[in-house]
């Protein structure tokens, strides 16, 4: 009781399923639609105004396949401990961006230096339970 205060109430039909499977089923909804509010964001997947079924498939088909990464990467992180929910891993991640810096040469050309930005220590621990090089996409050279 300590490490759940609180009380869930939950209304079924299914008098077949005992509690433990209704929670578990409960909160493995509750993750789904966390998860596929995290990822409408993210990949542009609202809102929904398709008319045409090829369209609505499609988009389906994305959002399943971009939920399906997402717990493969969960599942990875579970296995080597790191057991957070996608809302608090987007928000560790967030932080981390690749910079570009440009500048005006005397002989009229322009120079853009790219390169990401040191990860954070608990970042660079995400990194390393997925299989990661946190220095992927390296120091990128640009003369236009």
């Amino acid at each position: 009781m300590a490490d759940m205060p609180g009380v869930y109430c939950l209304r079924t039909n299914l008098m077949d399923w005992d509690a433990e499977r209704l929670r578990r089923t409960y909160s493995t909804l509750t993750d789904l639609e966390a998860v596929f509010r995290c990822l409408k964001s993210e990949l542009g997947l609202r809102p929904i105004h398709h008319r045409v079924p090829r369209r609505t498939e499609g988009h389906l088909f994305i959002a399943v396949v971009a939920y399906q990464l997402v717990q493969i990467v969960r599942r990875r992180l579970r296995d080597r401990g790191l057991a957070d929910r996608w809302t608090a891993l987007r928000n560790r991640l967030a932080t981390r961006c690749r910079v570009t810096a440009t500048f005006r040469c005397t002989d009229g050309r322009t120079l853009h230096l790219r390169k990401a930005t040191a990860p954070e220590p608990h970042q660079a621990l995400i990194y390393h339970a997925l299989g990661i090089d946190p220095d992927a996409g390296g120091f990128v050279k640009t003369v236009i």
